[in-house]
């Protein structure tokens, strides 16, 4: 079901959402064009991230991503998702996608 069967609002959801910066620029983008829009669901890993987003948004996300069954998730329009750069990065472990984490993108696609 798209935006427009959707009454027009635009559903998204937030992985690896942190404190939830992506959602607040979206929802910066979509305010500023007038277009509604609805955050259906949202997910991290990291407790105090949760915590974070909470104190943003209003609502806790999920937490592990990989023990969340697909089918629990709700329709939507736009899949934002910051997935783990730990594994790419020079900070990181440099182990790219055969670190656990790295390989995160692959359940997002």
């Amino acid at each position: 079901m798209g935006a427009k069967q959707n009454g027009g609002a635009i559903r998204f959801i937030d992985l690896f959402s942190g404190i939830g910066g992506f959602r607040f620029a979206a929802e910066q983008v979509f305010s500023k064009y007038g277009l509604p829009s609805k955050c259906v669901f949202s997910s991290d890993i990291d407790p105090y991230a949760r915590e974070a987003y909470n104190a943003n948004f209003g609502e806790y996300p999920s937490g592990d991503i990989t023990k969340i069954n697909e089918n629990d998730i709700p329709d939507h329009d736009i899949l934002f998702a910051g997935f783990p750069c730990q594994p790419f990065s020079i900070i990181g472990n440099g182990k790219g996608f055969d670190d656990i984490c790295g390989t995160l993108f692959f359940d997002i696609a």
